[in-house]
């Protein structure tokens, strides 16, 4: 019995990896993270920019929302590291995919993975329990 509990105590203090679920992140460090990079553009209450949906005159689209309104919560966790880490359009173009034009900046130089995980946890933290139980059906490892 006391070997399990090392064993529990040992796991539970492990790093977490990016195929991970959003949970036990640092919230309150993802919101501040969140409220000097992202709010900008995505909006402080994660409201996005308006006419989102529409392209600007050079193509791109405005930042969309990332609360329940927005689409955000139809992609899966690692689609959302990824191109937050990335940027769009460096994201679309290993993938690629053409003919969208992404505004979307990549923040791997100015946050750590971590960093951007928590991120979107705050983001996550902030959608009603349906919206997280919907975007939970879009993540692979719940799908299984």
């Amino acid at each position: 019995m006391k070997k399990l509990l090392i064993l529990l105590a040992c796991c539970a203090s492990l790093p977490a990896f990016a195929d991970h679920e959003l949970n036990n992140r640092d919230i309150a460090q993802g919101q501040t993270n969140y409220q000097e990079h992202c709010a900008t553009c995505h909006g402080a209450d994660l409201e996005g920019q308006p006419n989102w949906r529409v392209p600007n005159a050079d193509g791109i689209l405005p930042a969309p929302p990332h609360d329940a309104s927005g689409h955000t919560w139809h992609h899966d966790f690692q689609l959302l590291f990824d191109y937050t880490r990335l940027g769009g359009a460096k994201l679309l173009e290993e993938r690629g995919v053409t003919g969208f034009n992404s505004g979307m900046p990549g923040f791997g130089e100015l946050l750590s993975d971590e960093e951007i995980w928590n991120v979107l946890a705050y983001i996550q933290s902030r959608w009603p329990e349906k919206v997280k139980a919907a975007n939970l059906g879009v993540n692979p490892k719940h799908n299984q």
